[in-house]
């Protein structure tokens, strides 16, 4: 994988609300993922949701552990 076809988004933790850049591969297509915060360790759940026809990203849903996306 290149750092080239990383998306960059920008999210905020769900548990202590700091703001980080998230690098999301959306060459993986639409998937769900965990990933701990680089501030107070929480893992977060992600929601990676990338465009059938075009390969974009069209969005990224984070929630605590136990939501549901």
């Amino acid at each position: 994988m290149h750092e080239e076809q990383l998306d960059s988004q920008p999210v905020h933790c769900p548990y202590c609300n700091m703001p980080f850049e998230l690098l999301v591969d959306a060459s993986q297509g639409s998937h769900e993922t965990w990933e701990d915060c680089p501030y107070c360790c929480a893992p977060i759940q992600l929601r990676i949701v990338v465009s059938p026809f075009d390969g974009e990203l069209e969005d990224v849903l984070v929630g605590r552990d136990d939501e549901v996306l």
